[in-house]
């Protein structure tokens, strides 16, 4: 008789159409069956234990199964489990909304399920704002080269990842690309500030031909993880909101991926100083429990929705917008911020990981090792055209979940590692990267 793992895993096979996948890879390497989760530990169905070492696609940030969050979840669950939000409220979502303005700056928080629902909703809310505004030929917008904001059809249209929008190019009405600031692209002599200051003036030159039809300029501040990581100078995003607002465009920052202290502060662009007009969450919103998302923006484009016209409202909704156990998931991860002072204890946690992936950064076949926050990367210099795919069977072998991107190695694990966690991710993180790299002999 098949073992509990394997009739699971081909159940699945047989019934679940699983995501960026290529589906008949898996006749190769069939998916792990997880049947529980602590701290920063996955269990499969045979008791076989993984670190988790990018958050469940960047999802959870105190740990699995965190007692805070589950009691919050319970107790809500004895309360209220939905109520559509139009028409109605309810309390965790006001609670929630009051503590994000408080935390950003900005207001009125709309509410979606996904990040890709996020960017669509900015999308939307900054071309109706010119709209409702007099200046509906502000419709376009502008993103990054290597921009990734989502996989639904709006978000496609500002994602400058080929693999995932080329086959549905028909259906997209794509932005333009300006180049990307990423550091990697420093010419010699450069700093990063330099590279930042180079891809800020072709961002203008842009704008200047274009910002009569550009509603809003959208980025991922200081890294584009779908890019492979790619970090940059905060002055890139200072220099953007100043071009921003010298020609009239929106700026949406993406936090999706790296809000909530990923990057050292609790959002990416608090490092430069600036405000945004629209901030798009999700991903470890809710630390990584519910899918919920949410976009915030000004007062003054708010008030641009305010009428007695129906037609000038924001017609947007999903089914779960607000839902009241998302929202107490959120609530409770946010106390756990105050309660563990994370920001600082990262600060610490993430000194003891550079400490012991030293010999990884310094491997010689990695190039461009990076840091930020509580994000790591790693370039690996190989001819393995699927260095990837090889790199992540070595690692699960290891008991260490790392999917690079590309031939980028990237770490990107829960605030939650004790010692053995940290030694588990740097020595299989490095032991995993020579196996890899001795296949290229054979």
């Amino acid at each position: 008789m098949a073992s509990t793992h394997d009739a699971l895993v081909a159940r699945s096979l047989a019934a679940v159409w699983h995501p960026c996948t290529q589906m008949k890879r898996h006749e190769a390497q069939p998916p792990v069956a997880i049947a529980r989760a602590q701290g920063p530990w996955l269990y499969d169905t045979e008791g076989k234990r993984y670190l988790d070492g990018i958050s469940s696609w960047w999802v959870n940030l105190f740990g699995h199964s965190h007692p805070h969050i589950q009691a919050a979840l319970v107790d809500q669950l004895g309360q209220l489990d939905h109520v559509m939000l139009a028409g109605f409220t309810h309390a965790p979502v006001v609670e929630l909304s009051e503590r994000l303005a408080a935390l950003t700056g900005l207001g009125h928080a709309f509410y979606g399920s996904d990040g890709a629902a996020a960017t669509e909703i900015a999308l939307k809310m900054s071309a109706h704002y010119w709209r409702n505004t007099g200046r509906p030929a502000k419709s376009r917008f502008v993103g990054l080269a290597g921009g990734y904001h989502g996989e639904t059809v709006g978000a496609l249209a500002v994602t400058d990842i080929a693999i995932f929008r080329e086959a549905y190019a028909p259906l997209v009405r794509l932005a333009d690309t300006v180049p990307s600031p990423d550091a990697r692209g420093a010419q010699p002599g450069e700093t990063a500030e330099d590279v930042a200051r180079r891809a800020a003036a072709a961002l203008e030159s842009w704008l200047q031909e274009h910002h009569t039809t550009t509603a809003a300029l959208i980025a991922e501040p200081l890294v584009q993880c779908a890019a492979g990581m790619a970090m940059h100078d905060p002055e890139y995003l200072r220099l953007a909101r100043a071009l921003c607002n010298r020609y009239e465009v929106h700026l949406v920052v993406d936090e999706i991926a790296v809000g909530f202290g990923r990057t050292g502060t609790m959002f990416a662009h608090q490092q430069a100083g600036i405000q945004p007009d629209f901030i798009c969450l999700s991903k470890g919103l809710t630390g990584g429990t519910l899918p919920l998302s949410a976009v915030l923006t000004t007062d003054a484009v708010y008030a641009a929705f305010y009428d007695d016209d129906v037609a000038r409202g924001f017609l947007h909704s999903h089914s779960y917008t607000g839902n009241p156990l998302a929202c107490r998931a959120a609530l409770a991860t946010l106390d756990l911020f105050e309660q563990l002072d994370a920001l600082n204890a990262n600060a610490a946690l993430a000194q003891r990981i550079d400490a012991a992936c030293a010999p990884l950064a310094h491997h010689p076949r990695v190039r461009h090792a990076r840091r930020l926050g509580m994000i790591w990367a790693w370039d690996v210099d190989t001819t393995l055209p699927d260095f990837a795919r090889r790199y992540h069977q070595h690692a699960m072998a290891r008991s260490l979940v790392l999917r690079p991107i590309g031939k980028t190695l990237y770490a990107m694990p829960p605030y939650a590692l004790d010692d053995e966690a940290v030694q588990c991710l740097a020595s299989g993180a490095l032991d995993a990267l020579n196996a890899t790299l001795y296949e290229e002999k054979s």
